[in-house]
Parts: C-alpha cells; structure tokens; sequence
C-alpha cells in the first residue's frame, strides 16, 4: 500500500493530479469534526486509507476541493481521482493550505492547537475557532504549520518552551503518512461497481446518479430534467420520482441500453441519453399510466415495488409524441407479471438479474408477445400468506394485499359509496383501512393474530367510527342494508364474518383472498 504525506497530497491536489470526481458528494464535515481529525492525525489514531482510481482519461467534469477552487493546469497523466476520503482529503488541504481564498467560509473555521490543553488520550487537543474567539496567548494555528516563513514569524517571540512544543507539534504532522490505496484502470464500468461497493456501508448515496453526473452533466443537466419531469406528474401524484433519481437513472439506462445496471449505466454516453430522453419520458409516463389505470397506484409509495416502472418504461418507451397501446394478449401478460412480482417479492433480492430478466421479456412481449416469457417464475400464494403477515403500511406484502382489495372497488361498510380510491391510495396512510374483527371484541382470542392482513378492509375512519368496537354481529346493523350483500362481494367477507366466531372467520377470509390472489397470478 502506497502512503502519502500531508504536503503531498497539498501539492497533488494544487498541481491537479490528485482531483474530486463530479460524482462524489459536497464537502459534508462541520469544523469541529475536521479539528477531531486533526487530534487523530497528532495521536496518531488510525483513520482509514484513502482509495484513489488512476486513470488517463480525465473526466469532464470535476468538483472543487471543499470551498476551494483549483485553478485549471495542463493535466498531468494518470490522474487520481478520490473515491473514498474525500471529506479527510478536503479536509487536510483546507486546515494546511494557505494560497487559494475560500470561495464560502460559512461553517468553515480555522483549527487550532490548544496549548492551554493537557495531553488526553480521549480529550481534543485542537479546536475549531471564529476570529473572536482567538486568545493568541492559548491557540497556534495549525494553517502556518507547512509554510516555513509564516511559522518561524507565527513563534519567534514565544517561550523557549512554548516554542519547542509547538516544533513536536509541527514534526508530528510533518511525520504523516497517509495510507493509499490506488485502483488502476481506464474502463469506467469498472469504477462505477468499485464506487457503489465502498458506499454501499457507509452513507447512503445514489451511486448511479453520482456516476451519472460524470458522464453527461456538463452537456445536458440531467437532475433538471427529472424535476421537470416529477412537476408535470404532479397532477398524477408522482411527483416524487424525482426524488428518486436512482429509479430514473435505471429507467433511462433500461430503455436505452436494455440494461439497467450500473455497468450499463457507465456505457452510455451523453448524446444518446440527450437524443432519446424524449423517448425515456414517453417510457416512464406509459409506465405510472399502466399502474394507476390498472393497479389503481395513485402515487410512487402505493406501488409495492416501484423497480416494476423499469421494465414498464421499456415497454412503453417510443419516439417523438407517439405512445404504445398495448393488445389484450400484452395487457394479460404484463398484469400476471406484475401481480407474480408482487407475490413473489421479485425484486427483494437478486434485482439486477431479474431486472435484467424482465426487461429482456418485456422487449419480446412489445415486438412479438408469443416468444416473451415475461412472468413465467414460480409462484403461489396460500392462505397463510394472509395469516402470518400482519398490516405495516411500508411493506411490500400489505402494499400488495392493499392493491388486491382496491381491485375489487370497494365500498363503504356505512354508506355504500364508493370508496376513493384515488385519494385513499394517494395519501396512503393507515386510518383508511380497520380491523374488520374489532380489537376490543378480539381480546380474549389470543389463539389469532388480530392485525393479521385477513381481518383488514377499506373502512375508513368515520365509518370505523359509527361501527364501534362491537362484535360484527352486532355492527352488522349499521351498515347499509340495501347494499350489505355488495359491500361483503367487494370486501372479500365471508358469511362467517357475523358469526362472531374469530378463528372460523380468519380461516375462511385467508381463503377467499388466497383464490383472489391466485387468479390473479
């Protein structure tokens, strides 16, 4: 493992051969976490190595070093850029360098050596300082510690003593050794996994959206148009998925290269991606068109997996102002597809190859549906499905189940109107859908799990309310006589519900919904 000194990695970062990919995040750390770095460089703590990629193609775009702007120099080949250390990177140069002027000094601070401090193996020894809290007699700043003239003029009149603990001082971060890791290659799809893998345990980034930006940014401003995007959804209720830019970046990569990797992402070049974001566009908004008319997802988080917009957007993805219509043969198969998905938690894990998988199907099933196997993987649902999974609004089995009972268009147990369903799966939230065995009457029936997904239906919180905790036998006269018959068809009730018999109910609900779901996979 190479290693680096502190006025190495100054100089490597003001000569232009150490550089800040576009695709890392900001300069993130507070001041008085830079000064805690500082106490660990002094004491020698171990802080981790740094992971540099050396490449000869330099990328087109690049960030500033914290609020530091490197002037512009011929390159010097190969260069390193950082992928992981940037923050201890930036850092270092801010505290030490003294030639560039900061661009934004806001939450950025001077550190400094507290002489007044006692040697502590816990305790900081460095501190980050506004001007006016400077005591020259107490605090040395660390900025004068590489440029020799400023720090023989910073303790030429100091105490002899004072003077030679500040030279250990000085020798200590002179004595630094950075640890280097250097990862060689000019084939960014190489990059593009090493990147997702350092960051995939430690804060969370959008690896294919960071990547992204250092293909095409500088040519076409690829984050503005995913907020174009989300405001035109907006009526729609997906306004959201411009928040999730690594599900766009997938749909971009899938309709484009076929692929929805972060290898097949790296490919692409930023003419393609400006020549047929048109294409992408009609792709993605077929796709929410798909869901909500059929699936009735009124929003990004009714979806149990929303992964299912990639294959849908390569589907519907088509040139200019024209749009895909789908056959009924297409319509069946992509409908069984998505409830399977749904089911079988497709996409829980091993989700590049089945992404991949399934946008090669969905190709198959727009150019000749009867060669695509799109949705041909085992899958089945029992009743236990029902039984053993209880309701958690943010789950992907009561996303599902929720979808299931809106295929049925219920209504309401008091009124018999239809239920909204629009604004009900729009809002997803919890007190749109009760216990259909109340919890109060389910007390003394330890033998069931009352939030079981068997004893829920769209009852919403009014309703919920005029029905009261009473036993279903009871209930059972305030809901709407004329209508009964059809609320308990479109709830999925049993005749067992108002025998006020738990276990025979859950039971026979479990089943009723178990039928349901397989006829829909």
């Amino acid at each position: 493992m190479e290693s680096l000194g502190i006025e190495n990695v100054m100089n490597g970062l003001l000569n232009g051969r150490i550089r800040i990919p576009a695709f890392q995040r900001g300069f993130v750390w507070d001041a008085d976490r830079v000064a805690y770095l500082m106490d660990s460089l002094y004491k020698q703590y171990p802080y981790g190595s740094l992971l540099f990629w050396r490449t000869k193609k330099p990328l087109r775009t690049e960030r500033n070093v914290g609020p530091y702007e490197i002037p512009v120099k011929d390159p010097e080949y190969p260069i390193d850029y950082v992928l992981d250390g940037q923050q201890r990177l930036t850092s270092i140069f801010g505290v030490f360098q003294t030639t560039l002027p900061a661009l934004d000094v806001e939450g950025w601070l001077p550190i400094y050596f507290d002489l007044s401090a006692t040697a502590d193996a816990q305790e900081s020894q460095f501190l980050a300082l506004k001007d006016e809290e400077v005591d020259n007699d107490r605090h040395f700043p660390l900025s004068v510690l590489f440029d020799t003239t400023a720090y023989r003029a910073a303790t030429r009149n100091l105490d002899e003593q004072v003077a030679i603990r500040l030279d250990e001082v000085q020798k200590r971060f002179l004595q630094v050794s950075l640890p280097v890791q250097t990862f060689e290659t000019d084939d960014p799809s190489q990059v593009a996994i090493v990147f997702e893998r350092v960051n995939r345990l430690g804060t969370p980034i959008d690896a294919l959206q960071l990547l992204a930006a250092w293909s095409w940014s500088e040519e076409f401003d690829l984050r503005e148009q995913f907020e174009i995007l989300g405001s035109e959804l907006r009526p729609f209720g997906f306004d959201s998925l411009s928040e999730d830019p690594n599900l766009l970046l997938r749909c971009c990569s899938a309709v484009i290269a076929r692929d929805a990797s972060p290898a097949a992402l790296m490919s692409l070049n930023g003419a393609s991606v400006r020549q047929r974001f048109q294409e992408i566009r009609n792709g993605i908004e077929g796709a929410i068109d798909f869901v909500k008319a059929n699936f009735h997802c009124e929003s990004l988080k009714s979806l149990p997996f929303s992964t299912v917009l990639v294959p849908l957007s390569v589907f519907f993805a088509s040139e200019g102002s024209k749009s895909v219509k789908c056959n009924g043969a297409q319509r069946e198969k992509i409908e069984k597809w998505f409830w399977r998905t749904c089911f079988a938690r497709r996409y829980s894990s091993g989700v590049l190859r089945n992404l991949k998988t399934d946008i090669e199907e969905m190709v198959k099933l727009k150019e000749d549906p009867e060669k695509s196997k799109l949705g041909d993987f085992v899958c089945s649902v029992g009743p236990d499905f029902f039984l053993e999974n209880s309701l958690n609004i943010g789950t992907v089995n009561t996303k599902t189940f929720i979808l299931l009972l809106a295929r049925e268009h219920p209504i309401s147990f008091v009124g018999g109107q239809q239920v909204a369903l629009d604004k009900v799966l729009r809002d997803y939230n919890r007190s749109e859908y009760h216990h259909i065995y109340p919890r109060d009457f389910l007390k003394n029936y330890s033998e069931v799990n009352e939030n079981a997904l068997a004893n829920f239906a769209f009852i919403s919180a009014i309703d919920n309310k005029i029905l009261g905790g009473a036993a279903p036998s009871i209930y059972r006269s305030r809901m709407d006589e004329g209508k009964f018959d059809d609320i308990c068809e479109r709830a999925m009730l049993p005749d067992s519900t108002w025998a006020d018999n738990p276990s025979e109910f859950f039971g026979a609900r479990a089943e009723i919904l178990s039928e349901k779901a397989n006829e829909v996979i």
